[in-house]
């Protein structure tokens, strides 16, 4: 008799094109073991007998409930705060004062960055007390000159986030002992984030696979450790699209073990002491490129 909470290579492939449908993120063969254990305590919750059956209600309920449920099981939210340094150590040395004088020069009067896939919302707010050491050793920045925005599919991931308070645990992943003592007070059991490091961030709750348009233009994109888990067609359309979103010469960041490169000839790699990042092309460049010009 089956074992109603292991899952058989039909149910994997099933259960796999759902996921890669619902929330773009492409799962491997090797990566059976992943749906079983995510999704056998939320198989039983649901009333449901096997995993077809999962599939079944899943894609029959009206209320969506059910499928956001598997997409907060199967998807990742690991991260850390500033997580590979290098990034950041970009913003500070070289990004900000670029930017500093393109707003003193009346180029612009907002520097706009998203963070894409934020999880729980390390990222953005490392982005913003990176932006507060920098206003606080340069006058030529102020910290209401930034909008940043940090998105993510989990609803629970981005409750913590928009909450900005954290366990001992995660408090002391990455974070240097200065800066938490700056920008963080024990309330209880948790460390809260300060007001003054809150109010730079907004989050919204955001599925990578819609359009994103509507955030507007954007001078700086964290889009981290995400296209590891897409296929190679989603990777080439989200970073076209982020392309689109990019004012010229907006800059990109991806994680530390990632590339690009096979993927799209629409940025420029740069580095910095250690650390790679991305400018986008003017669309001129990328169409004579394209003529091979």
């Amino acid at each position: 008799m089956p074992n109603p909470t292991r899952i058989d290579p039909n149910e994997f492939r099933l259960m796999r094109d759902y996921i890669e449908k619902i929330c773009g993120i492409f799962l491997t063969e090797d990566k059976m073991y992943l749906v079983e254990t995510r999704l056998t305590t939320l198989m039983v919750e649901s009333g449901c007998k096997s995993f077809t059956e999962l599939y079944y209600k899943a894609t029959t309920e009206s209320t969506n409930a059910l499928r956001d449920k598997i997409v907060e099981a199967i998807t990742t939210n690991e991260t850390f705060w500033f997580r590979d340094e290098s990034p950041f150590a970009i913003l500070d040395e070289v990004l900000f004062t670029e930017l500093a004088a393109e707003i003193h020069a009346g180029k612009r009067s907002k520097i706009r960055i998203w963070s894409a896939a934020c999880s729980t919302g390390q990222e953005p707010y490392s982005i913003a007390m990176t932006v507060l050491e920098f206003a606080r050793k340069h006058f030529s920045l102020k910290p209401e000159q930034f909008e940043i925005i940090g998105t993510d599919i989990s609803s629970a991931a981005l409750y913590v986030a928009m909450a900005g308070r954290y366990d001992n645990l995660s408090i002391t992943r990455g974070l240097p002992g200065d800066l938490k003592q700056r920008y963080f007070k024990p309330v209880g059991n948790v460390w809260a984030i300060n007001d003054e490091v809150k109010r730079i961030v907004t989050f919204a709750r955001m599925n990578l696979q819609e359009n994103f348009f509507h955030l507007g233009k954007q001078d700086i994109i964290f889009c981290r450790y995400v296209l590891i888990y897409f296929a190679d067609e989603f990777k080439r359309d989200i970073l076209n699209r982020i392309g689109g979103l990019l004012r010229p010469d907006g800059y990109l960041f991806v994680g530390g073990s990632e590339s690009i490169v096979n993927y799209t000839q629409d940025y420029q790699m740069l580095q910095h002491t250690r650390g790679l990042y991305y400018r986008v092309r003017p669309k001129e460049v990328n169409r004579a490129r394209s003529m091979g010009l």
